[in-house]
């Protein structure tokens, strides 16, 4: 599916807003590609991110997949709209044991106030990806509210 964003200046805007999200940069996550409706989110392998089988938490993947959902969405936001997710859904699917993950999210249906996004996180090791986890995403473009700014 194409889509044509409402600001052609969103991926500008959506690299500046990842950013300033201090979570994105903790945990080493950062923008592998992006396009009207769809992103690519990248992370490494880190110990600090385990549960007790050395295998990613599924804590950080779900942290991962809100944000690849949030900002798919965001891309096709007017410039003035701030983006905020109302639920998600996540299927864990497989252990996350890989070198890199990626989180691939796409826009399924935008709205006006709301859209709602697919994304698959994949494990990839030895060059092979791997599903590990699926989200559904609901995310509500924000205006003129003080507190939450683009």
């Amino acid at each position: 599916m194409s889509f044509v964003p409402k600001d052609p200046d969103f991926d500008a805007r959506v690299r500046a807003s990842f950013a300033r999200q201090t979570a994105m940069t903790s945990l080493g996550i950062e923008i592998a590609e992006l396009g009207a409706g769809a992103i690519v989110l990248r992370m490494g392998y880190a110990p600090a991110y385990t549960q007790q089988h050395g295998f990613i938490h599924a804590g950080i993947i779900a942290t991962a997949l809100d944000s690849a959902c949030g900002y798919a969405a965001f891309s096709l936001m007017p410039d003035d709209a701030a983006v905020l997710t109302v639920e998600f859904k996540t299927n864990l699917i497989a252990p996350a044991a890989g070198d890199v993950f990626l989180f691939r999210a796409r826009v399924v249906k935008p709205g006006r106030t709301i859209s709602v996004c697919d994304a698959k996180a994949f494990a990839v090791q030895a060059g092979r990806e791997k599903l590990i986890a699926t989200m559904t995403g609901t995310l509500m473009a924000v205006f003129g509210r003080e507190a939450i700014t683009h």
